[in-house]
């Protein structure tokens, strides 16, 4: 099967976009390829959203509607009816940060578990996520993680972390619903690995429900996936896990130089390439006993994922194989595998527009720091508007 430059068809890659919105993605990619003009925004917006002064507007009609598909779950629903015309599924993606109280983790655990009511009804919504951070404090998992030993007040916290996961984990074995739980800073990472493994161990009894997110630029993943399918193996349980490359480059490598350890990150974006093809490949080859979603916005391993599944026979669209892309990017790659019959879903951030604003600067410097994203973005929305500017 030939997989050559599929992803060159602009025609379908943004086939929903009409020529108004063709138009403001070309200038807020624009935009976010200016480094200086990024931290410029970035501290204007942060000033303006603490000195509460009225640019939710601006935000909402410009960056917020490009990445992110409303404000609640019903607001999304028009965004993801109309990927789902096109064969693209949706991940609805509470993306409220940085909350601390038991409150707010309580109420992260209540809008996860509504989305999961939400998509149990409704083809296009296929799988649910969470972040670990969103149901317990980033410093709690780092302690529980390091081994050392708890108060009597944060053991509370944490059996209440531990309850959160079971319900909401509970809640979507019961209703056929996939959860992706995504990974975080490498320092709390090893508590919410043990606690995902402890879902998966008791979920995903007949096939994977739950998924952990394995972060390739992080050299010791692959050891750890070759691990946990051992332990799988001897548990007679399945295995869900959704690959990225990774989101916290820089903090990670700051925070190990500033402490004086060996930074868990690849020593280059070659042996991270390298470490999440790998990935790929092992568990295609372990298909047997574990599904995989795909997250990544490259193309060398989307055509290399292609053409592993051709080279196994298996159908395009195998429930054990998904792509995954983020909202408002990389539409050639989501379009047009879709176009092809390939099981696709697109991250859709939600929530309020003061609250998920963190997620958007990120979103921002993340396409400013990766070499040749935006650039490759712009190219194919050029061709596009030349495209339609010829009929």
């Amino acid at each position: 099967m030939s997989t050559d430059k599929i992803f060159d068809n602009t025609e379908i890659a943004f086939s929903l976009k009409n020529d108004s919105e063709l138009e403001r993605a070309y200038f807020l990619f624009k935009m976010i390829s200016i480094e200086p003009l990024v931290r410029i925004g970035t501290a204007a917006t942060n000033f303006a959203i603490k000195a509460n002064l009225p640019i939710e507007g601006l935000i909402r009609s410009t960056v917020f509607d490009h990445f992110c598909g409303g404000v609640n779950e019903e607001d999304c629903l028009s965004v993801i009816n109309r990927m789902f015309l096109k064969g693209v599924s949706s991940v609805l993606d509470y993306s409220v940060e940085g909350k601390e109280s038991e409150k707010e983790f309580d109420s992260a655990m209540h809008t996860i578990l509504k989305i999961i009511d939400f998509a149990k009804d409704i083809d296009a919504i296929p799988i649910a996520v969470f972040k670990p951070t969103g149901f317990g404090r980033l410093s709690l998992y780092e302690k529980v993680g390091s081994g050392e030993v708890l108060t009597q007040k944060e053991q509370q916290e944490w059996d209440s972390v531990v309850n959160r996961f079971d319900i909401v984990c509970k809640k979507a074995k019961d209703n056929d619903v996939a959860v992706l739980i995504d990974a975080e800073e490498s320092w709390m990472q090893d508590a919410a690995d043990g606690l995902v493994t402890e879902m998966m161990q008791k979920y995903n009894t007949e096939k994977p429900i739950i998924y952990n997110t394995l972060q390739m630029y992080r050299h010791d993943r692959l050891a750890f996936l070759k691990k946990e399918h051992q332990k799988a193996k001897e548990g007679n349980y399945f295995l869900g896990y959704k690959l990225v490359r990774g989101a916290y480059m820089e903090k990670e490598n700051d925070r190990a130089k500033e402490k004086g350890y060996k930074s868990p990150i690849c020593i280059n974006k070659t042996a991270t390439d390298e470490n999440f093809d790998s990935a790929l490949l092992y568990m295609i080859e372990n298909l047997d006993c574990m599904s995989l979603f795909a997250g990544t916005h490259n193309e060398n391993s989307s055509y290399l994922l292609m053409q592993l599944m051709a080279s196994k026979k298996l159908k395009n669209n195998d429930n054990r194989i998904w792509f995954g892309q983020l909202y408002g990017m990389s539409d050639h790659i989501s379009f047009n595998l879709a176009d092809k019959g390939y099981n696709v879903a697109k991250y859709i951030p939600f929530g309020p527009v003061k609250d998920v604003m963190p997620y958007l600067i990120r979103r921002a410097e993340e396409n400013t720091s990766v070499a040749g994203q935006t650039g490759r973005e712009l190219s194919l929305l050029t061709k596009e508007k030349k495209r339609r500017k010829a009929l």
